[in-house]
């Protein structure tokens, strides 16, 4: 069986003695803004690499003992240190007498601190190889990606005083609304805990409810409107809305749903009655997500936009669907200053294609630049183009690029 080499290091402070594997000591000490522990760590992990084989490293100091097996490629993984056990046939230890004193003075209590149970949370990255340094007591600076995914979850999961409303909007259809505003809902509600609606505000075929989970009710908007002014009474309990809605049990969200079978002349929603469902979604949701009709022109669709404090504009890598959302920015800044504001600040999101080449998408979305807040692109992913839409199936990469797309809408809400 082959031995282990073994290196020492003993730290005091800044500065720390490391003993190499030929057993010759060598001082190191932290420069300002280092952790001397972590310097250990590497010259140990050049050791591994100068040795050409794993080696143990045995830390002793003001933290105690660790021993470290470190690889050649420069991984750490624990050794476990045993515990002092007491010899059975060690003598029990002598009474200890107290000294004489004339006064009869009570002998002095030992206090020691007690770990309060109200502990503030800790923010370290507890994953990783940052999460065993972590346990070992070293400190590593989280890289600049997990900073930039924590800062973007911070975000995603805000509460506001009010409700606020998001409108995903593009004149043509099939370039994605429907998936955008389900994915939006889906990372808002999971990471901020609910009281998400997402809301189909569609005349023509609105599809929300097609790819989504139905509910307890078969209900549409059609049997809201009816019932606003009882939602809205004093007497209304929070869970009076469940029989209007769809709740997405996995992602948290719930749907209002339009009525597909139906032809637009039967559900249209003029401006007053789009008002009165708007104040049911406010008394009853933190967060409003539309998913726009294609008809620019209806008045619940001017009412969506005027009531909206962010536009997220989806677009497939073509020239159509690219032009079509280019024209609505156009119009857009047109149409008043409110709506210039809302292009100005819009979030432009473009779906990868499933096969050819991604030039076209990249051509597309350098296009937007500079024109837009911001610009995002969202990989192809299979859960994504048929079916039920639910963020947990899709991919890793696909799910931090939803996320990305709702820190960015939601920024400036």
């Amino acid at each position: 069986m082959s031995t282990i080499m073994r290196t020492y290091a003993t730290v005091t402070g800044p500065t720390a003695t490391f003993v190499s594997a030929d057993g010759t000591s060598e001082p190191i000490a932290a420069r300002a803004g280092e952790d001397i522990r972590t310097i250990v760590m590497q010259r140990a992990a050049m050791e591994a690499r100068r040795t050409g084989t794993d080696i143990e490293l045995v830390t002793s100091g003001d933290r105690g003992e660790h021993r470290l097996l470190v690889s050649v490629e420069g991984e750490f993984s624990p050794i476990a240190v045993p515990r002092e056990r007491p010899d059975a046939a060690t003598e029990p230890l002598e009474p200890r007498e107290a000294p004489e004193s004339d006064a009869a003075e009570p002998p002095e209590a030992e206090t020691s601190a007690r770990a309060s149970f109200i502990t503030a949370p800790s923010t370290r990255d507890r994953t990783g190889w940052r999460g065993f340094m972590a346990r070992l007591g070293l400190t590593a600076a989280a890289s600049p990606d997990v900073e930039a995914r924590r800062e973007r979850e911070r975000i995603v999961s805000r509460h506001w005083a009010g409700c606020r409303t998001i409108a995903v909007v593009n004149g043509k259809g099939g370039v994605g609304k429907t998936m955008t505003t389900a994915m939006l809902a889906a990372v808002y509600a999971r990471f901020g805990g609910g009281n998400v609606l997402a809301w189909d505000n569609n005349d023509t075929r609105g599809t929300l409810g097609w790819r989504t989970e139905s509910g307890l009710y078969d209900a549409t908007l059609r049997d809201l409107l009816p019932a606003a002014p009882t939602l809205l009474s004093t007497e209304a309990g929070v869970s009076d809305i469940a029989r209007y809605v769809h709740h997405q049990p996995h992602d948290r969200y719930d749907v209002l749903r339009s009525n597909p079978e139906l032809l637009a002349a039967d559900q249209r929603i003029e401006q007053a009655e789009f008002d009165l469902l708007m104040s049911v979604a406010a008394r009853y949701y933190r967060l409003v997500v539309f998913d726009s009709g294609n008809d620019e022109s209806a008045q619940r669709w001017l009412r969506m936009v005027d009531s909206s404090y962010q536009l997220v504009i989806p677009t497939l890598p073509a020239p159509e669907s690219a032009e079509s959302a280019a024209l609505l920015l156009d119009a857009l800044r047109g149409r008043d200053e409110r709506s210039a504001y809302l292009a100005d600040h819009a979030v432009v999101v473009v779906t990868q294609p499933e096969t050819g080449s991604r030039r076209e998408a990249n051509r597309i979305a350098d296009g937007f630049m500079g024109d837009v807040r911001a610009v995002e692109s969202i990989p192809f992913d299979h859960a994504l183009k048929a079916g039920p839409l639910r963020f947990d199936a899709l991919r890793p990469a696909t799910q931090d690029a939803w996320v990305r797309v709702a820190a960015e809408a939601a920024a400036e809400l």
